[in-house]
């Protein structure tokens, strides 16, 4: 069974998202879309809130998040427990991103990642697997931290 990714962004990441898609599904994922839709100007937390709120509930393995800075993006998304979102530029920041925070929505900004950037990156953090060890010690202190017992 194909795994199924959640995507979002808001108008400022509206082109990029709508340029990555066909990468997703020539990778072999289905990609569910959840808006914008249009280059008409939103408010970028009601899409980084809907893409958050799955994978948090575990409804969704992984998600995607495009924004102009992806900032935005990062701060709403990482208020959801459960949530590693992860603000990535560069194809070595997506792989340390994964093999060091497992994380599970990956950030972009669409004022500083191109189309084919945005593919390396994709593909990186698409196939780079978290490493544990000496990182699962560090993310259990993340879970503490979300439960309010650090």
């Amino acid at each position: 069974m194909k795994e199924t990714i959640v995507i979002g962004a808001d108008h400022a990441g509206f082109v990029l998202k709508e340029k990555l898609k066909p990468y997703l599904v020539k990778k072999g994922l289905n990609v569910l879309d959840l808006g914008t839709y249009s280059k008409d100007r939103c408010d970028y937390p009601e899409f980084a809130a809907r893409v958050a709120e799955v994978v948090s509930k575990g409804k969704f393995k992984r998600g995607i998040l495009i924004c102009k800075s992806g900032i935005g993006n990062s701060i709403v998304a990482n208020r959801f427990p459960g949530v590693r979102a992860a603000l990535v530029y560069s194809v070595k920041a997506a792989r340390l991103s994964r093999e060091h925070n497992d994380s599970n929505i990956l950030v972009m900004g669409s004022g500083f990642v191109s189309k084919k950037s945005g593919e390396k990156i994709l593909n990186v953090w698409l196939k780079t697997e978290f490493q544990g060890g000496r990182h699962q010690r560090r993310l259990n202190l993340i879970k503490k931290i979300e439960r309010g017992i650090a």
